[in-house]
């Protein structure tokens, strides 16, 4: 049995890691709040550049020259480019891990083709560096503050080696942000650009060639996904640790309270023993 000397230590160190998860879950919602408004504030953006490309689309739908946009090939996939998208840090639950062994199971079904990693943020990096995988690029700290120019530049050099039918196909694989109690893994295909349909079809009339627009919408457009899926995957991280920090604290102040139960039990043990040895030092002294 432990002494209470010991029990009291052990309630002491729980108390101290209570004190640390309530703050890390502080400051984690915190900055939850300043990611899901800026998810939130992107996303508009994103539905209306979707739109306007449907009508652009649209309009070129028989324009051969459109048709042959590089961005928009077609080929057999050989060779693909796989962007996974982690956290830099940990205790956010099964945020990382569960991208990790996404991002696996897509190598472990695409055994036959040859697979480059793009690889944003420091947990994925660490765990794919040990397995000696083919690495495109690494990024560490950009959801810390996440910026468009940083991930236009990984978009860009995504869309140089598609162009230059080095790769054949672009994936990014990162966590939708739902709620804050709700983060959906998704993967999707990027590259080569899938074109959004009218949804509400109007005869436009454009004042520059639609081709044209096409060839510069187009890179925006794919620039706005990867800027998107970053700031879903920074908003959802910070959600996850939000909500494995207050499991950790609810779980601490439950266990404080059973070592407490735990001490008195044992306190109580301790007195009753003494005091059965005085009773029986003074029965054996009559």
């Amino acid at each position: 049995m432990p002494s209470l000397i010991d029990i009291r230590r052990r309630i002491r160190s729980v108390k101290n890691t209570q004190q640390i998860t309530k703050a890390m879950k502080m400051v984690s919602a915190a900055k939850l709040r300043r990611a899901q408004d800026r998810t939130i504030a992107a996303r508009p953006y994103g539905t209306l550049l979707r739109k306007v490309l449907g009508n652009v689309a649209a309009a070129v739908a028989n324009d051969e020259s459109a048709a042959e946009n590089p961005l928009l090939a077609r080929r057999e996939e050989r060779r693909i480019l796989l962007v996974v998208i982690t956290g830099d840090k940990g205790l956010a639950g099964a945020f990382n891990t569960n991208l990790i062994k996404a991002a696996s199971r897509f190598v472990a079904e695409h055994s036959g083709e040859q697979i480059t990693f793009e690889l944003i943020g420091r947990k994925g990096r660490d765990y794919f560096r040990k397995r000696e995988v083919a690495v495109s690029g690494e990024a560490i700290g950009l959801a810390a503050k996440v910026k468009y120019e940083d991930t236009a530049a990984i978009a860009r050099r995504a869309m140089e080696l598609f162009r230059n039918q080095e790769i054949d196909a672009v994936y990014l694989v990162y966590n939708e942000f739902k709620s804050v109690v709700s983060q959906k893994l998704t993967l999707s295909r990027v590259l080569p650009a899938e074109l959004p349909e009218q949804a509400n079809p109007v005869d436009y009339i454009f004042e520059e060639p639609p081709a044209d627009m096409l060839n510069i919408l187009l890179p925006k457009y794919v620039e706005m996904e990867f800027y998107r899926a970053l700031l879903e995957s920074a908003a959802s991280e910070h959600a996850a640790r939000m909500t494995a920090m207050d499991s950790a604290t609810s779980n601490a102040a439950e266990m404080i309270d059973k070592l407490t139960l735990y001490m008195n039990r044992v306190r109580q043990a301790s007195i009753t023993k003494e005091i059965i040895e005085v009773v029986s030092g003074a029965a054996a002294a009559e």
